[in-house]
């Protein structure tokens, strides 16, 4: 596959300019006065980092835009030219390989859906490598470099590595998938759990914009949680923080296929409402939309499997509220669909395991499309890319 050509020189090599660019990608456009009260910077320090930013066409100054005075310094509006790059993100599943291809500033301009010829890491890293050519030939009519790909995958993720752990939907070990697909698409790759990709995303461009400490909780085929504490993304010391799927809720409850009996995934997962309904109803279920339509049509086995995972679930958002306070959760996932099935559970059980001010916490929806977790993988290698500069050394940038 052909190398895409490197951007002019991205000049954010110091933790202010790194500041200054990423306060503006996530709540610009700002003056450069409102741009310092919200980076923590002083006015010199922001005027330092905008202005080669500027020069090199990531930043443009609205200067159309109604200028307020501000004691001689430019009050125009300053915002990130989302035109100026483009990236590529890819989220996979177990059936099917997701691609977006974005700008910097993360809106998608183009998304692909293709299935993998199979589940083992070569035919996957072939499908992966297909769509990415797709997308870069899309990218061409743009005129603009892809300056990196972002995969997004479940399971324990390395991302410093570059490694996946352990994904059990695609049933992959230690996995060093970065370096694999760089090789295979010529691009710089990040790879991180889904999840985590998501909540950058959300962090950035979503709901959490602007908030310091909140997390986000999928549901669906597993049970997720990113985490964002002071500002910051949290993986933890061993990449896993945030597993909340593999908290007990309920020690005498079913096995889970990590080992432990009674985690919120065991109880909560598709799969795992499934076989509930299964074993107390004695009906065939095909899978998870013939599992909500018979709780839609009051079956009663079907309904309590529901209200059960509910429970599970907002026992776990709970544990969450409790042990780190944040100001918001966002439950999101394919999960959602059944959201009615189950909303009220999730609500009575987070009340009633919430301790004291943590039931103040904002708990909100926000059903988001696999092309949104897609555009979280794009949001990893935006963020790769300008650390990747920070730590750049001075002759090669």
């Amino acid at each position: 596959m052909r190398p895409t050509a490197r951007a002019q020189t991205f000049p954010v090599n110091t933790p202010a300019a790194s500041q200054v660019f990423t306060t503006l990608l996530s709540q610009g456009p700002l003056t450069r006065l409102e741009l310092s009260r919200r980076a923590g910077l002083s006015a010199a320090a922001v005027t330092k980092a905008v202005r080669p930013l500027i020069e090199a066409g990531y930043l443009v100054e609205d200067a159309d835009a109604e200028a307020r005075p501000a004691l001689g310094r430019p009050a125009n509006p300053v915002r990130v030219d989302g035109g100026r790059a483009l990236f590529i993100g890819i989220k996979l599943t177990g059936d099917e390989i997701i691609g977006v291809l974005t700008d910097l500033c993360c809106r998608i301009r183009v998304a692909r859906r293709m299935p993998p010829s199979a589940r083992d890491p070569k035919a996957v890293l072939a499908s992966v490598a297909e769509l990415v050519r797709q997308l870069l030939v899309e990218a061409d009519e743009f005129g603009t470099p892809v300056l990196g790909l972002g995969i997004a995958v479940s399971g324990d993720v390395d991302r410093a590595e570059g490694v996946v752990r352990y994904s059990p939907f695609l049933d992959w070990h230690d996995v060093p998938l970065a370096g694999l697909a760089t090789m295979t698409t010529g691009l710089p790759v990040t790879v991180d759990n889904d999840v985590r990709a998501l909540t950058v995303a959300e962090q950035w461009f979503g709901a959490g914009a602007g908030l310091s400490d909140f997390a986000v909780v999928t549901v669906g085929a597993g049970i997720g949680c990113g985490l964002v504490v002071h500002g910051r993304v949290v993986a933890g010391a061993h990449g896993v923080a945030g597993e909340i799927g593999h908290v007990t809720v309920d020690p005498a409850g079913p096995l889970c296929h990590c080992g432990n009996r009674g985690c919120v995934e065991a109880i909560a997962g598709d799969a795992a409402i499934v076989r509930q309904i299964r074993e107390t109803t004695g009906i065939e279920v095909a899978g998870t939309a013939e599992a909500v339509a018979l709780a839609h049509q009051g079956v009663a086995g079907a309904r309590a499997a529901y209200a059960r995972a509910g429970a599970a679930i907002g026992r776990g958002i709970a544990t969450v509220a409790n042990l780190l306070g944040p100001e918001r959760v966002i439950i999101s996932g394919e999960g959602l669909a059944a959201y009615d099935l189950f909303a009220e559970q999730i609500r009575d059980a987070f009340t009633a395991a919430a301790f004291g001010s943590a039931a103040q916490c904002d708990v909100q929806t926000r059903p988001l499309p696999f092309e949104e977790w897609a555009r979280g993988a794009a949001a990893t290698a935006i963020q790769s890319f300008i650390r990747s500069e920070m730590n750049q050394p001075p002759h090669a940038r």
